[in-house]
């Protein structure tokens, strides 16, 4: 089935949870055999739905659990690549998701509707942690060091041209310079509260001056460093085009942006009755720093390899699973 095609049924389905719900997922798009991660008893046969949303990192994500459970004995069933958080997030609440890995940002802000990001990263961490538990019934896994925070990038041209260095200084270039502070911004960006909206309220933006453009996320990245269509974007951080396009982040001088750490979430009953999951997962996430998750984003998204193939790959190297 094509990615194209996967991805239409997979957003119908999600368009009637209310009714039917999600199907129970695919098979797993490669084979692998034990590694590090032995065949464990408890899990031997027992049904795991993996989601993911419909970006590269949550795709590489989706297929690192996908894989790891693979190899300790659990018969896997693919949900990667639904369209959206929010679509996501509700699948799993509907119980037709087990597990996922999300951020700890996006779990504070817009699942839980805290306005004010915590900037310690272990604190963030145990904050959505303990209040998602209580309040939906999730259980926050296995913080990985990686932080996929937002950020607003430009050109080394455009640094040049305007002398920005911060997000404080982006305010000025629009307050004296609308045209030279063209803005792109992805769907999601544009309508979150950890986007747009709550970075004009914290960096008192007038929306009405910033000349922006919604586009679809993967277009900001070339545009932005194109410097025709916009020379600011916004970006998340661990993505592996920033690098291969020598895009510059902006200084967050104020620290708006929350931490987005990926961790494992799972639904309680799950959890409860499937311990191991968390533990097969933990070192697996101990080694998802930002340097390796930028280079498996980067041969997606430049290098043009699958997602799937890209993270067994990782797996294999790392000594977790073997090829078969």
């Amino acid at each position: 089935m094509s990615r194209a095609w996967r991805t239409f049924v997979l957003a119908f389905g999600l368009a009637l949870v209310g009714a039917c719900g999600l199907q129970s997922g695919g098979a797993v798009p490669l084979r692998v055999g034990p590694g590090s991660i032995q065949p464990v008893p408890e899990l031997a046969g027992v049904r795991v739905i993996v989601g993911s949303k419909d970006f590269t990192e949550q795709n590489i994500l989706g297929y690192l659990i996908e894989f790891a459970l693979s190899a300790a004995g659990a018969d896997v069933r693919d949900l990667t690549n639904i369209q959206g958080s929010n679509s996501m997030r509700d699948a799993q609440l509907h119980g037709q998701i087990d597990v996922v890995y999300d951020y700890t940002g996006t779990g504070w802000v817009n699942y839980l509707g805290n306005e004010e990001p915590i900037p310690d990263e272990v604190g963030q961490f145990e904050a959505v942690r303990d209040a998602d538990l209580a309040a939906h019934g999730m259980v926050w896994a296995g913080m990985a060091p990686m932080n996929n925070t937002y950020a607003l990038a430009m050109s080394s041209r455009t640094a040049q041209e305007t002398g920005v260095r911060t997000l404080s200084d982006y305010v000025r270039l629009v307050d004296s310079d609308p045209a030279a502070a063209a803005l792109c911004v992805g769907t999601e960006f544009n309508v979150r509260q950890d986007g747009f909206p709550g970075l004009t309220r914290e960096y008192a933006i007038d929306p009405g001056k910033v000349r922006k453009q919604i586009v679809q996320d993967a277009v900001v990245y070339q545009a932005t460093a194109d410097g025709k269509q916009c020379h600011f974007g916004s970006v998340a951080a661990t993505d592996g085009r920033i690098l291969a396009l020598n895009l510059i982040l902006l200084q967050d001088d104020r620290g708006f942006f929350p931490k987005y750490n990926a961790a494992l979430v799972i639904r309680k009953a799950f959890a409860d009755a499937h311990p191991e999951v968390a533990t097969v997962m933990a070192p697996i996430s101990r080694r998802l720093t930002n340097e390796a998750i930028t280079e498996l984003n980067r041969q997606v998204d430049v290098d043009g390899r699958e997602p799937a193939e890209v993270a067994r790959d990782w797996m294999i190297t790392q000594g977790f699973v073997t090829a078969r």
